[in-house]
């Protein structure tokens, strides 16, 4: 090879003769080392293939590495060990991730995201740097779930020369004799272009103020309000009234009472809607209407961070009862917010954080919250669970109950439409019931739940979840059998309702029915559990 003939890399080392590539091997192998860095650029059809979409509706990172190393479309498996490295993790991490709780750090599920290059419309949360909806363009309309479209339809109602979108309910669709001109509009891509996993991330709350988004997100109204409410979304300050705050307290209300037989998952996106359109119409409204309409968000966002507690995301449900608080305080709303801190105690007490959960509890009996009795009567039970917790003697815990059982007889029979009105003598012996746990006596408890459970008097969801508490008090009385029955009927309600909070008490059952793990029963219970 001649000097004019010689053939040289880009970085300007010539070229062996026996060389067939166009780089030295140095630049060779930092070519190869990049291309195992970086994952494959992966084809859309990948992210439908239904054990991906079965791992993306989990919301659990971990089985979405899971399902990608696993995907058809590889070659072969793809192994932790590169995965790992793709993802700047160590091989045990990644191991961690993916048979471990789903992680809440947002930024690092939006890096990991980003790497495998995750379509931001699959993800359960939202991605950086998306583009935004413009005032100017059409909105993307928050659809009801779709086994409730054909129960009315959304309705484009001009406002001044802007188009809002908002549902009209079935009766009022059939009294009007639109039906033959809606039929086709349950089925339009605008009602179905939302998903539930676009409202369940508070990163895109404001998201549901722009260009109507909050008007559909509303529950079915009949004609007559149909006209009242597109005004008041459009302006706030003219059209917003009492009669409107009250709309919004009856919609909460019902998503309240639906949450026991939906779940958390369908009702959140209705919530957050609804949150969405008192947030932005705050803005807007008369200082004493402001007020009002803070009270009923503070409400709402406390029942988010709830809703956020049974699908075990702490992080987003403390960003809830922050907001929570923060809204109570400027409504000068002091009940809601004594109220916050008893729901904080209970989380804490979620979290297994003894010591916090007692001192939160005690905070909220201050005088200076002014809490109904019915409240006042859940916080003394509370407390007397954390006195559980920490070990005080028998008769300190119970005396607190007995305290908690007076103060809830004097409370009003009716309690609906007050604060705390779902803590009845049913749901006190309930709680009655893990306290009696945290205090040793298991037996007690399990025969506590049993009666109480057998009423029938429970919702769906709350069936399973304290059916997973008597799980948890039969195993630790030494009742393996039974213990795994009780614990297979909970998790069969626990996946159909998509409640994580029963399911994580579960796994503390397995965990305490290890000893028995080759018993028929408690088998077939971790099979049920890992369905």
């Amino acid at each position: 090879m001649t000097r004019q003939d010689a053939r040289y890399c880009s970085c300007g080392t010539r070229l062996a003769r026996d060389n067939s590539a166009d780089l030295c091997a140095l630049c060779l192998r930092r070519e190869r080392a990049l291309e195992v860095v970086n994952p494959p650029a992966a084809p859309p059809e990948f992210w439908h293939h239904p054990t991906m979409q079965e791992a993306l509706d989990s919301w659990h990172i971990g089985r979405v590495f899971y399902a990608y190393r696993l995907h058809p479309w590889h070659d072969r498996v793809v192994s932790q060990e590169a995965m790992a490295t793709w993802l700047d993790l160590n091989q045990a991490q990644l191991s961690r991730i993916e048979g471990g709780k789903p992680p809440q750090d947002l930024a690092k599920l939006m890096r990991w995201a980003h790497r495998l290059g995750i379509p931001g419309d699959l993800l359960w949360f939202k991605l950086p740097n998306q583009r935004q909806v413009l005032p100017t363009e059409s909105p993307v309309v928050a659809s009801p779930p779709t086994e409730e479209l054909s129960a009315g339809a959304l309705l484009p109602v001009v406002i001044n020369g802007r188009t809002v979108l908002v549902p009209v309910d079935a009766q009022a669709i059939e009294a009007s004799g639109l039906g033959g001109v809606l039929g086709p509009l349950a089925d339009s891509p605008a009602a179905v272009a939302a998903t539930e996993r676009g409202f369940m991330s508070p990163l895109n709350r404001r998201d549901l103020l722009k260009g109507g988004i909050a008007a559909a997100a509303l529950p079915g109204l009949g004609l007559e309000e149909l006209h009242h409410v597109a005004s008041a979304l459009n302006d706030a300050r003219r059209y917003l009234d009492g009669p409107m705050v009250d709309y919004f307290r009856r919609q909460l209300d019902k998503a309240k009472r639906d949450d026991g037989a939906r779940g958390p998952k369908k009702t959140l996106p209705v919530v957050l809607g609804l949150i969405g359109a008192i947030e932005g119409s705050a803005r807007d409204v008369k200082p004493n209407v402001r007020r009002e309409l803070l009270t009923v968000g503070a409400e709402g966002a406390e029942f988010v961070g709830w809703l956020y507690r049974d699908i075990q995301e702490p992080t987003t449900a403390v960003f809830w009862y922050d907001r929570a608080m923060e809204w109570a305080q400027e409504a000068g709303n002091a009940p809601m917010q004594g109220y916050v801190l008893l729901k904080k105690s209970q989380m804490a007490y979620d979290e297994r954080d003894a010591l916090r959960m007692l001192t939160l509890a005690q905070a909220a009996t201050h005088d200076r919250w002014q809490l109904p009795v019915r409240v006042r009567a859940e916080v003394t039970q509370q407390e007397a669970l954390g006195r559980a917790m920490v070990g005080d003697p028998l008769d300190v815990v119970r005396a607190g109950l007995d305290s908690a059982q007076a103060l809830l007889e004097r409370a009003t029979e009716d309690g609906s439409g007050e604060l705390g009105a779902y803590f009845t003598g049913h749901t006190r012996l309930l709680r009655d019931a893990i306290t009696f746990t945290e205090a040793g006596k298991p037996g007690t408890a399990a025969e506590m739940f049993s009666d109480v459970i057998s009423v029938g008097a429970l919702s769906h969801r709350d069936t399973g979840f304290f059916n997973a508490r008597r799980a948890a008090a039969l195993a630790l009385s030494g009742e393996p059998d039974e213990a795994a029955r009780v614990g297979k009927a909970s998790a069969e309600v626990a996946h159909d309702v998509k409640s994580e909070r029963t399911v994580r008490v579960l796994g503390e059952v397995l965990g305490t029915l290890d000893r028995w793990r080759s018993r028929p029963a408690v088998r077939e219970f971790r099979e049920a559990l890992s369905a």
